[in-house]
């Protein structure tokens, strides 16, 4: 499963649930049960499966290491409902499946998911026919496109402004046609340029399978490159699409927990985790994910490159399809996405739930209010979880600004207006970024390096602790110990003597003298 991948295009989800069902159909194993003093064949425990799929699911690029067993459990008894799998008897159609023996078996035939016809409009128009056309400048003008919500465009003239203004009036004095640029050829320019560099980077020929261009906003895309802070976070000049100011002050207190918890917050026990369940409860009441529910297949696309000798490639593909988004769900996201990084890599955070450690749980709570369908998809939750964790380890570099785009888009417009080329839609004359793909790897090559990756997070964890000079030497001594019973391999990597373990207090190491052994006289 895992070697064969699921190729981006519409309805990858579907695709990817019937993979699953598929692999899981024809790998797991089956055999004789007993049962009430009955036997049963061919058939297998609730526990066995768990075991399998989970084990499945962690090794699959798809979903990846961050699967949880209680996430396996769900989708079992999605199986179940969906008559994928039924119990003993023959009964399906429930949920009703625990991690215990409970029996079940597969039905005769497990149906797949049928895929839905594409859209007409989108078998129609290609993205290249959508921009060759010698009329498109009309065209793209025309289109029913929906109109762009005030908060993302009402508080942006004047830096849109100053924008347009720089590539308007660039080489102006030099110019030879002087053909006179609107407003409308700036904004379509700025959308003929992302999905170009889009098509690019996902090296796919079209992309009418996983995005309608009319769901391009190009008044986004300018506010999101122009209206940010000096740390890259968009600045919102409208309030009223701001986060509360609760909401703020909550977030920044977990961010930098313990410094933000001054003398005049609460010290109760139990304080943080009242904090954090209200920054959850804010973010799952909002009315739509932040990636919005428009752009829920083409994430769900991208997710197909999050495998190690891609990682670049997806890093660069998500960075432009952030800059999609309404300006306030960009914001949300930057902020969300700092919050739960630092607090993830905080050693020094409380415990905020009882059974989970504070990553998974930062996962398992904002996964679905970051990526979700309008419909409900079987494995919605597993796709959200994967993308919110590999969000976690790289939002600096997939929410920061990319110059190379002001740079593409200003020197196109240069062209139109010179002369160069007639239309906003024609070739792209702006050399395109090249990525290099590096060479297929083998499925054990692959586990290694993906086991390095996680290796290499827990190893930065254990640094954190060796250099953290606000814990005493007998706190330092605790989170060492602890660390060094849940990753022995990689405490004896990091310490491989006794003497190094030594060195970081600055205390000589014990040396046992050896045992004096008593020898029994022989006897006469």
């Amino acid at each position: 499963m895992e070697r064969r991948g699921v190729p981006p295009g519409p309805y990858r989800a579907t695709k990817l649930w019937n993979e699953v069902t598929t692999s899981f159909r024809a790998g797991m194993p089956l055999r004789k049960h007993r049962q009430h003093f009955k036997k049963y064949g061919n058939c297998f425990t609730a526990g066995e499966a768990v075991d399998w799929l989970y084990n499945l699911l962690r090794n699959n690029s798809n979903f990846g290491p961050e699967v949880t067993r209680q996430q396996t459990i769900q989708l079992l008894r999605k199986f179940l409902k969906n008559h994928v799998i039924e119990d003993i008897k023959g009964r399906w159609g429930s949920e009703n499946l625990y991690d215990n023996s409970q029996l079940f078996r597969f039905p005769a035939n497990s149906p797949l998911k049928t895929l839905p016809q594409r859209h007409p409009e989108l078998r129609k128009h290609s993205i290249e026919n959508f921009f060759k056309d010698k009329d498109s400048i009309f065209k793209l003008r025309n289109l029913s496109r929906r109109t762009p919500k005030k908060h993302g465009l009402q508080f942006s003239q004047e830096n849109t402004e100053n924008m347009n203004c720089e590539i308007l009036n660039e080489d102006k004095e030099n110019s030879v046609d002087g053909r006179e640029i609107s407003q409308k050829d700036v904004e379509e320019v700025w959308r003929y340029i992302i999905l170009i560099y889009l098509q690019t980077i996902l090296g796919v020929s079209s992309l009418e399978e996983v995005i309608n261009p009319k769901q391009v906003i190009p008044q986004y895309i300018m506010y999101n490159m122009t209206n940010t802070s000096k740390h890259g976070v968009v600045i919102l000049q409208d309030k009223s699409d701001d986060l509360p100011h609760w909401v703020l002050s909550a977030m920044k207190c977990l961010a930098n927990w313990p410094r933000s918890n001054d003398m005049n917050n609460p010290t109760y026990v139990g304080f943080e985790r009242d904090v954090f369940r209200t920054i959850a409860d804010y973010f799952l009441d909002l009315p739509e994910p932040l990636l919005t529910f428009e752009y829920y297949e083409l994430f769900v696309n991208i997710l197909g490159l999050l495998q190690p000798h891609l990682e670049r490639v997806a890093i660069s593909a998500l960075q432009l399809c952030c800059l999609l988004l309404p300006p306030p769900n960009r914001r949300k996201l930057q902020l969300l996405m700092r919050m739960i990084s630092r607090m993830s890599q905080n050693v020094d955070m409380p415990q905020l739930h009882d059974a989970m450690g504070i990553r998974s749980l930062m996962i398992h709570t904002f996964s679905r209010c970051v990526l979700c369908c309008a419909e409900e998809v079987d494995l919605d939750e597993l796709l959200a979880a994967r993308l919110v964790s590999f969000l976690m380890d790289h939002h600096q570099e997939i929410l920061q600004v990319p110059s190379y785009l002001q740079t593409a888009v200003e020197k196109h417009l240069d062209y139109l207006k010179k002369g160069h080329i007639k239309n906003p839609g024609d070739e792209l004359i702006v050399p395109l970024p090249t990525y290099s793909y590096c060479k297929q790897i083998s499925a054990q090559e692959f586990d290694e390096q993906k086991v390095s990756t996680s290796q290499d997070a827990i190893a930065e964890l254990l640094e954190n602790i060796i250099r953290n000079k606000s814990l005493t030497l007998k706190e330092k001594r605790k989170k060492l110990k602890q660390f060094q019973k849940e990753y022995p391999l990689i405490y004896q990597k990091r310490f491989p003597t006794t003497e190094s373990e030594a060195a970081l207090f600055g205390d000589k190491p014990t040396i046992k003298q050896p045992m004096l052994i008593l020898r029994k006289p022989i006897s006469q």
